[in-house]
């Protein structure tokens, strides 16, 4: 290629996680495919521990990229996020992460480099949503990060804060195991007040409140059965757990979901399943909270801390993927209506009392 073609010529960015990507490998695929292409050579953008990968994003962007290929796990890629969307530059996820749980719900191939690689110079573009989280600390300073994936207090917040990244690079999701038996055993529930789309304000017991662009927790566990990642709507859902039957009926019901995407029986079983007190859905497009005490949160897997009040909205269709051209777009699970977030006979009042192992 001349120096002029070069000049001419489109070229991808690379924005990866040094720690966790195969780098030299990664160079010689995404090198090969973009010569293939017609390309101008790539450029190579490592993030940064202190921002995520934010930096290295707005410095690939800055370079006008035809494509942003983001190669980590769901942290780096909630990080690229927020600073493309909005911009019309797509990004191609090449998954390196523990949990990969955006790629999971693009059908992006997890263990093939070079077909994920692919998708950057040759697939089709996808609109998702992006939802975005302001944050107040108990100093009542507020902060907004973008998301992709879900954030979460209580179970997953504890997951994200008490799980050590050598854990995660040598045990996978497994890792997370420790922290889950440790929080479902503790069951502290704490009180939360809350409305969606500017409704009346609510008050809750919860052990977990978790609002979902997607609905696929680590381990291919399914946590929100209605959820779509560009339905321009958020998924909430409240784990409410009145001792140890309560957590048996959310695992029994989660294990069922997860089947049902598999097994049309399965399916059947759980449209004529009854509903559980210990599990509440809910959707809209904005949702605001506030904590009696400050709890900690996660957004896509990793913590920001404790926070006091928080509000989360959706923007709809921000972000550009580009994903292989043959992947079948992911469709909701149908089966049970699930428990809506309303006023319910049978909840209990503000201070949350409950018999140890009623479900």
């Amino acid at each position: 290629m001349s120096q002029d073609s070069a000049r001419s010529a489109p070229h991808a960015a690379v924005v990866f996680h040094p720690g966790k990507a195969d780098v030299e490998r990664l160079r010689q695929i995404v090198t090969a495919h973009g010569r293939a292409a017609g390309w101008a050579p790539p450029r190579w953008y490592p993030t940064q521990p202190e921002d995520s990968g934010r930096g290295a994003a707005q410095d690939a962007l800055d370079d006008k990229p035809a494509v942003v290929l983001v190669a980590g796990g769901d942290g780096t890629v909630r990080a690229a996020a927020g600073v493309l969307q909005g911009t019309g530059v797509p990004i191609a996820l090449i998954p390196a992460g523990t949990g990969n749980l955006l790629a999971r719900e693009l059908g992006v191939a997890l263990a093939d480099l070079d077909t994920a690689v692919s998708a950057a110079f040759s697939g089709c573009e996808r609109r998702i949503d992006v939802a975005v989280a302001d944050l107040s600390d108990s100093d009542g300073e507020w902060t907004s990060h973008a998301f992709v994936v879900m954030a979460g207090i209580g179970l997953d917040a504890d997951m994200a804060a008490n799980t050590n990244a050598r854990a995660k690079k040598h045990l996978g999701w497994l890792a997370y195991v420790s922290p889950i038996a440790r929080s479902v055993f503790a069951n502290r529930l704490f009180r939360i007040d809350y409305r969606i789309d500017g409704s009346r304000s609510r008050t809750e017991r919860a052990h977990t409140v978790i609002v979902g662009n997607c609905g696929t927790l680590a381990g291919n566990m399914l946590l929100i059965p209605r959820a779509s990642i560009d339905d321009g709507f958020l998924d909430v859902v409240m784990m409410r757990p009145r001792g140890r039957l309560g957590w048996a009926g959310i695992g029994s019901r989660l294990t069922l979901q997860g089947a049902a995407r598999r097994s049309r029986f399965t399916r059947r079983i759980l449209a004529r399943a009854p509903e559980l007190h210990s599990l509440a859905y809910a959707r809209g497009r904005v949702f605001e909270a506030t904590f009696e005490v400050p709890r900690v949160v996660q957004l896509d897997g990793d913590s920001f801390g404790h926070v006091s009040a928080a509000r989360i909205t959706v923007r709809p269709g921000a972000l550009l993927i580009r994903v292989r051209k043959r992947d079948p777009e992911t469709a909701p699970v149908s089966g049970a209506a699930p428990r809506t977030l309303s006023d319910d006979p049978e909840h209990e009042g503000p201070d949350g009392q409950h018999d140890a192992d009623d479900s």
